[in-house]
């Protein structure tokens, strides 16, 4: 790779982290390019010749953000204690995820009828990732005779997940939204505990 192209790499990840810190903390819809260039104190034209709008420089971040929680997950493969363990911490991290770039998500909140399919092949990535995390759990368990035997282990997690993704507090249980309000994330997962909890217990001997 020429000298020219690392400078480019460099310069492309510093936009990337200056985005990343100003809609973290303004939010999609209070953060400008001109604001990230003026961060970086570049041109506006020089950010655009990386980035041609602010959405596209959205999903960049979207993508840098994913991957480390992905890498999160996938670290943790194969380490668990017990199912118990897994559930737990698939619903307590994707809890902290969701806290610490709060945020950073009110695209989301902006744009649920109308996210860009490059978003949602990002999130496909992350739900499936949770999911093969949770099914790996529940073969090592069976496997070691902990569980009974759990025949299509795929489609009782993605019903779980369907059914996670479905906990609302009684504020929001009539609201179709992708994100709650923050207040609300500490019940959200609390309830979401339980439910999985009690999906434990039915795939107990």
């Amino acid at each position: 790779m020429s000298a020219a192209n690392d400078q480019q790499d460099i310069k492309k990840e510093k936009i990337l982290e200056a985005a990343h810190h100003r809609f973290l903390h303004y939010g999609y819809s209070k953060t400008t390019m001109n604001e990230i260039a003026a961060d970086l104190s570049l041109s506006k034209a020089l950010l655009y010749y990386y980035f041609p709008d602010k959405s596209q420089l959205y999903t960049a971040v979207m993508r840098k953000v994913a991957d480390d929680y992905l890498n999160i997950l996938k670290s943790r493969v194969n380490t668990f204690a017990d199912l118990k363990d897994a559930f737990e911490f698939e619903i307590n991290t994707q809890h902290e995820f969701i806290v610490a770039n709060y945020n950073f998500f009110d695209f989301f909140r902006l744009n649920e009828q109308n996210l860009p399919d490059m978003i949602w092949q990002i999130v496909g990535q992350v739900h499936q990732c949770e999911a093969d995390l949770l099914v790996t759990a529940i073969k090592n368990e069976a496997d070691k005779g902990k569980i009974k035997p759990v025949p299509n282990p795929d489609e009782i997690v993605e019903l779980l997940l369907d059914a996670l993704h479905g906990v609302r507090v009684s504020a929001q249980s009539h609201k179709k939204i992708l994100f709650p309000q923050k207040e609300h994330l500490d019940e959200i997962r609390t309830k979401r505990l339980l439910l999985a909890d009690i999906f434990i217990k039915g795939l107990m001997y």
